[in-house]
């Protein structure tokens, strides 16, 4: 099966953040844009900032995994190890605060992984992981 890009669409309180972060934090390509949007390319799938004052990120609240607490609702993408240890050191460099730092979950078990998270400017909160066998990924 191929996979198709998703579409995802999050509220943000300010597009020029948005651009600083996403554009030039995480190194996303900036693609069509209005007023009170801007998509980026996200690893090859779309993501679309809208602008809605006064909206920070949902923060509903957190389930317990391996030891942290993981927010809901977030979002990431599953890179490969050597793209995941790139992001970790420039997100480090840039100053992004992390909510659970980089590391390494399930060591020795089924689905291990490297993960890390952290918020955007309008405290939408991302997901980064990687697998270093990613026929891991829904392992038992």
């Amino acid at each position: 099966m191929t996979l198709r890009p998703f579409h995802l669409a999050f509220p943000v309180h300010d597009l020029d953040a948005a651009r600083a972060f996403w554009g030039g934090v995480m190194g996303c390509a900036e693609g069509r844009s209005a007023d009170t949007w801007v998509d980026f390319d996200f690893h090859g799938h779309q993501i679309v900032a809208h602008l809605v004052p006064g909206m920070a990120g949902a923060d509903v609240g957190s389930n317990p995994v391996d030891g942290h607490g993981v927010p809901v609702p977030h979002f990431g993408i599953v890179l490969d190890m050597a793209d995941w240890q790139a992001l970790a050191d420039r997100l480090t460099a840039a100053g992004v605060e992390f909510g659970i730092t980089p590391y390494v979950r399930f060591k020795g078990q089924p689905g291990e992984q490297a993960t890390m998270f952290f918020r955007d400017p309008s405290g939408n909160a991302i997901e980064m992981k990687a697998f270093a066998d990613l026929g891991q990924l829904f392992a038992k």
